[in-house]
């Protein structure tokens, strides 16, 4: 019998140091990702933290879409052979070290190959640049001096400055907007923008905000959209922001008519 079946999402999350089973390494992902999903229809799962790579293709082939969360800082060894001492200590790793770093990059080739919608927010959406060939700047206030201040963390779910939308992107289409409202809760952020993409929005000071498929790689994947903010903190009271779920998961849900 063939029955409505919600899009699966694959939700790559966050580690921490101690959970609160027996204080040990621990998978971790904020509600809000999943509230999102399932706001806008879609079904979460939330990958396994496994760096295998036949289990992680499997995952990817089991679901109908992709999103890459935020948390810790990438490793600069991706995407910058000279940094300062200075700058490197400024970057906050994951606690099992270069592990998520690996497992994404394995996740992003998977969902290239697999051809499946992607949404990366934060630093999904840095190490979205760096798996196609672009880098990041490791610390903004170092590296940028003119930035405004990008880490506001103590104002997440709060609008701290306004991004400009390239008009016809697919970012602006979606939201209908050619300005929104951002939070801001990073200190990296993308510099040399890979071949493949192009930047859709920039914050006042020139970071970059959003990113999508150039027109000629468009046909890598069915849909991808890139944001250095965190929609998934703002969803619930800006449509826009939850705009950006909505047009994810449709684009997810092509064969959503299956046999269960």
């Amino acid at each position: 019998m063939a029955m409505f079946r919600h899009p699966l999402i694959l939700i790559s999350p966050s580690v921490e140091k101690r959970g609160v089973e027996f204080q040990d390494l621990s998978s971790s992902l904020s509600l809000r990702y999943e509230r999102s999903i399932t706001g806008a229809g879609g079904l979460p799962v939330m990958m396994p933290a496994t760096t295998d790579k036949n289990l992680i293709a499997e995952c990817v082939a089991r679901v109908d879409g992709i999103l890459m969360t935020g948390g810790d800082d990438i490793c600069p060894d991706l995407y910058a052979k000279r940094l300062s001492r200075k700058i490197r200590d400024t970057v906050e790793m994951s606690p099992d070290g270069g592990a998520r770093d690996l497992r994404e990059l394995v996740l992003l080739r998977e969902t290239f190959q697999q051809r499946k919608p992607l949404l990366a927010i934060c630093r999904g959406h840095q190490l979205l640049n760096i798996a196609l060939g672009g880098t990041l700047f490791a610390d903004i206030p170092s590296q940028v001096p003119e930035a405004i201040n990008h880490a506001r963390s103590d104002r997440r779910n709060e609008v701290v400055h306004q991004a400009q939308l390239t008009r016809g992107s697919l970012l602006a289409r979606i939201t209908n907007e050619r300005t929104m409202g951002v939070n801001s809760a990073h200190h990296q952020a993308v510099d040399r923008v890979a071949e493949a993409l192009c930047v859709t929005a920039r914050s006042p000071d020139g970071v970059v905000e959003a990113m999508e498929l150039k027109p000629e790689t468009s046909k890598c994947l069915p849909f991808l959209v890139s944001v250095q903010f965190h929609p998934e903190r703002m969803a619930e009271r800006h449509p826009e922001h939850a705009a950006i779920f909505r047009a994810f998961v449709r684009a997810c849900a092509p064969n959503r008519k299956r046999k269960l």
